[in-house]
C-alpha cells in the first residue's frame, strides 16, 4: 500500500558551497544620517536526508537546490552534509537519537505522530506555515497537521491511488461512473484490500476519528443505512461479470494484455501502464458509482510526502528555512522535472508540463477531488485487517442481498471495538 525506497547507507557526502558578503548593508536606524556596517554571514552545517535518487551526484535534485539556496541566502556560509535515508525510513532512522539526526530530511506523513512524540520535527515558522497553506489543498495540509493543530510539515507530494485506463475501450465520459465503465469492458478493483476499499464508504459519509481524522475519541463510523446501502452495492459489484478483483496483480496484467479496461493504482505503475498502452494511455480521479439513483464519489486514502526540519539542529532558523525552499513551488516544479515526482502545489496544475500528463493530473485531481486523509492516529493500525477481512467476506458471498445489514453492522462493530 505504500511505496518504499531502501535506506542505502549512511556515508555522509559533504558538499561545501561558500556563500561571501553580498555587499549589502543592514537598514539604518530611523533618523539617522549614516548606513549601518554589512552584517558578517554566518557559518552554518545542514545536515540533510534524501532518498538515494535525489543526490545520486552533482547534477541531481538535492544539490541543484542546494546551490539555489546558497544563492537566495548570501546571510549563511552553508557547509552541507548529505546522507541516504528515504522518506518511509526517516521516523524509525531519526527517532534513535534525534539530537543526532539531520537537520532536515523528508518523511512520509504517517510518521507525524512518532516524530512529534521523538521531540524530532519541529513546528513551522509563521512564512512557512503560510506557504504551505498557499500551496496546498485542506487534505495535503492536514496531512502535515498534527492533534495540537500545528503545522510541521512542507508536502512537496501526495501518496494516493487513482484509475488508469485504455482509451480505446472507455471514453472521456465513461469513466466518470463505474457503472457506466462496467457496461463498457471489465474493470478490475481489489475488495480485498483495505487501502482501496474504503472509498465506497467514505464516499457515501463513513467517518474515520471524526472529520479531520485527528479525534481517536470520535471512532471508526461504518454504519448505519447509508453503510448499509454501500455494501449492498458491493455485493452486486462483485457479482458483476465484468468485475475483475485486483488480487496479484491482475489489473495491471489484464491491462498489458488489453482484457481489462480500467484498474486503479498509482503513479508508481505509470511506466508500465504507458508502455503497455502506447497512445491509449489514460488517467483519471476515481469516479463516482450510482447509488440510489444518486451518483456518489469514491474517496481515496491520500496522505503526503513532505520536508521537515530538526528542532534539534544547531541552527534550526536555517534548517527551517531549508525545509520550506525543498517545497517551494519551484523545487517541486525541478523535482517533477528531473525525477517525475508529481507536485502536491495546486499552483503547478497549470504548468504545461505537468497538465500534459495525465497521471499528474489524476494524482492532483484525486487530492482535490476525491480523498479523504489517511489518519496518523495509532488506533488507526487496528482498522486494516478487519476492513481487509470484510472484502474478502464480500468476494467469498459469505456477505449477501439478505444479510448486508447484519454483516455491516457486525463489520462496523468490529472496527470501533479495536479502535
Amino acid at each position: 500500500m505504500r511505496k518504499t525506497l531502501a535506506i542505502a547507507g549512511v556515508g555522509a557526502i559533504a558538499l561545501v558551497t561558500l556563500a561571501g558578503c553580498s555587499g549589502g548593508t543592514t537598514p539604518s536606524t530611523p533618523g539617522s544620517s549614516a548606513p549601518s556596517a554589512p552584517a558578517s554571514p554566518t557559518a552554518v552545517t545542514l545536515s540533510v536526508w534524501a532518498p538515494q535518487e535525489d543526490q545520486a551526484d552533482s547534477t541531481s535534485w538535492l544539490p541543484k537546490e542546494e546551490a539555489a539556496f546558497v544563492a537566495a541566502h548570501p546571510e549563511w556560509i552553508i557547509t552541507w552534509k548529505n546522507a541516504v535515508v528515504s522518506e518511509q525510513d526517516a521516523a524509525t532512522t531519526v527517532k534513535k537519537d534525534p539530537t543526532a539526526a539531520a537537520d532536515v530530511y523528508m518523511f512520509s506523513n504517517d510518521q507525524l505522530g512518532t516524530l512529534i512524540q521523538a521531540n524530532a520535527i519541529g513546528v513551522l515558522p509563521p512564512a512557512a506555515v503560510t506557504q504551505v497553506q498557499q500551496q496546498n489543498s485542506d487534505v495535503m495540509i492536514k496531512s502535515v497537521t498534527g492533534t495540537d493543530g500545528q503545522i510541521y510539515g512542507v508536502p512537496y507530494t501526495a501518496n494516493t491511488w487513482f484509475m488508469f485506463y485504455d482509451k480505446s475501450k472507455l471514453s472521456a465520459t465513461d469513466i466518470t461512473n463505474l457503472d457506466t465503465m462496467l457496461s463498457k469492458g471489465k474493470v478490475a478493483f481489489p475488495v480485498d484490500t483495505s487501502w482501496y476499499l474504503p472509498a465506497f464508504y467514505m464516499g457515501n459519509g463513513a467517518t474515520l476519528f471524526g472529520p479531520d481524522g485527528t479525534d481517536e475519541s470520535a471512532g471508526v463510523d461504518f454504519g448505519g443505512q447509508k453503510a448499509v446501502d454501500v455494501t449492498d452495492y458491493l455485493v452486486k459489484l462483485v457479482a458483476n461479470p465484468n468485475f475483475v478483483n485486483d488480487a496479484n496483480g491482475a489489473g495491471l496484467a489484464g491491462i498489458k494484455n488489453h482484457k481489462i479496461a480500467a484498474y486503479f493504482s498509482g503513479s508508481w505503475d505509470a511506466a508500465s501502464v504507458k508502455t503497455a498502452l502506447g497512445a491509449n494511455y489514460a488517467a483519471a480521479q476515481p469516479p463516482t458509482f450510482t447509488l440510489s439513483g444518486q451518483q456518489v464519489q469514491m474517496k481515496a486514502f491520500a496522505g503526503s510526502k513532505a520536508v521537515a526540519f530538526n528542532p534539534n539542529a544547531a541552527n534550526p532558523q536555517a534548517a527551517a528555512a531549508f525545509a520550506a525552499f525543498l517545497g517551494s513551488t519551484q523545487a517541486q516544479q525541478d523535482h517533477y522535472t528531473m525525477r517525475g515526482i508529481i507536485p502536491s502545489d495546486r499552483s503547478l496544475s497549470s504548468d504545461a508540463t505537468v497538465s500534459a500528463d495525465p497521471v499528474a493530473v489524476a494524482q492532483m485531481n484525486t487530492v482535490a477531488n476525491a480523498s479523504v486523509l489517511q489518519p496518523t492516529v495509532a488506533a488507526m493500525n487496528n482498522f486494516w485487517v478487519p476492513m481487509e477481512n470484510f472484502g474478502k467476506a464480500i468476494l467469498a458471498k459469505q456477505v449477501t442481498a439478505a444479510n448486508a445489514a447484519a454483516k455491516t453492522a457486525a463489520m462496523n462493530t468490529s472496527l470501533s471495538a479495536t479502535s
